[in-house]
């Protein structure tokens, strides 16, 4: 009987031990809803959270954290300008199927360091590892200009964020990173997933959402927008013209 006890209560620990090895995240964002109304200039989320055990209690090791808050996906024309004969025309263009909206990521340190890259690929850490799919065939080549300029074009913007060192660890339990959002963010459900990682495997990850949506005169003027497009066409045309013609007659008084 005691020749098989040992061998019995090896094989019980050992989902414990498996378990041990591997943390649990508990994330959590500042504000879950973002209004955009008038005024709107941009706000700064905050996405922090805990590492622990599967027991409760505080992480045995230093793990890597890496946040990446992403919005919603969605096809896009890329088109690139050609000056011909002093005059910028549209040349070669491409579609891409899934394009976020909006990306931020921000680390404990550089992802570079921190995995390789097919596990960065993977799970998409990094604006060079978005997967950026095109619709049809197209030179791989030519692809990579699109999506560089695409990622330059929204960092300009804001839309695209990287911050090395941006996620703060503290004690081997809490981990906190603050993520800018613009003025001109776009709106829908967000997704802030968190990562920990280990010896540069991934070793646990969770996620919650965001929702940013447009509220008061905004929303009324987008619905009004989607729903009569042609009336909203003119009625912008009328505005610009009326708004020209008062400033010419102002200018003219002074």
């Amino acid at each position: 009987m005691r020749r098989w006890l040992a061998p019995l209560l090896a094989l019980c620990a050992l989902p414990l031990l498996s378990g041990a090895r591997d943390p649990i995240l508990v994330p959590e964002v500042s504000q879950h809803e973002v209004d955009l109304q008038q005024g709107f200039t941009g706000t700064e989320l905050l996405l922090f959270g805990a590492i622990l055990t599967p027991e409760g209690s505080r992480a045995a090791q230093d793990y890597d954290i890496v946040v990446v808050l992403k919005g919603p996906t969605q096809s896009i024309v890329l088109r690139e300008k050609q000056k011909v004969a002093g005059i910028w025309l549209n040349a070669a263009s491409t579609e891409l199927r899934s394009a976020p909206s909006y990306y931020a990521i921000a680390s404990t340190r550089p992802i570079a360091d921190i995995v390789d890259d097919k596990t960065a690929a993977i799970y998409e850490l990094g604006l060079k590892w978005l997967q950026l799919s095109p619709i049809g065939a197209i030179n791989p080549a030519e692809q990579a200009r699109f999506a560089a300029g695409l990622v330059d074009l929204n960092r300009h913007n804001g839309l695209y964020r990287e911050e090395e060192g941006g996620v703060k660890v503290s004690e081997q339990v809490l981990y906190q990173a603050r993520i800018g959002l613009p003025s001109r963010v776009p709106t829908g459900t967000y997704t802030a997933e968190t990562f920990a990682i280990s010896k540069g495997r991934v070793v646990a990850s969770a996620s919650s959402h965001v929702e940013v949506r447009k509220l008061g005169v905004e929303l009324a003027i987008a619905h009004f927008s989607q729903d009569y497009g042609f009336a909203y066409g003119l009625l912008a045309v009328f505005v610009s013209v009326g708004m020209g013609w008062l400033a010419g007659r102002l200018f003219a008084l002074v």
